[in-house]
């Protein structure tokens, strides 16, 4: 992914992002269920209406709508984070608590370093069978 801009407010880094390709909705839902499993007390909203899931395997099933978010605390990053994807468009919101050393400064480089190969993983998902 290539990260468009990103800007602070409130102890929040809020960054847009672009995919590589446009993607679907079954893209979409690959790419949230890869992740799921690195969060904890992981939330995934359709539309923006919380959808109850008790496991990664059930997001393949959530109907088909205009964004699927997944956030939570993310054991990876060690912060909390929400990823919203857009169905059918290359953007994707990515908003991280700037609660640790890593994410303080929203310097293009030093962001961009921090977050790309975690959202690279994700698009890669998105093309797994």
């Amino acid at each position: 992914m290539h990260l468009i801009g990103v800007k602070e407010d409130d102890g929040w880094a809020f960054s847009r992002w672009e995919l590589t390709y446009p993607v679907g909705w079954a893209n979409i839902t690959r790419a949230a269920a890869y992740a799921y499993e690195y969060y904890d007390r992981p939330e995934v909203l359709s539309g923006g209406e919380r959808v109850e899931v008790e496991g990664p395997d059930e997001i393949s099933g959530i109907p088909e709508d205009r964004t699927l978010t997944l956030r939570g605390f993310s054991t990876v990053l060690n912060v909390p984070i929400s990823i919203t994807f857009y169905n059918q468009i290359r953007a994707v919101d990515v908003n991280v608590l700037q609660m640790n050393e890593e994410f303080q400064n929203t310097d293009y480089e030093k962001f961009n370093h921090s977050l790309c190969q975690y959202l690279d993983s994700m698009e890669l998902a998105m093309y797994r069978a």
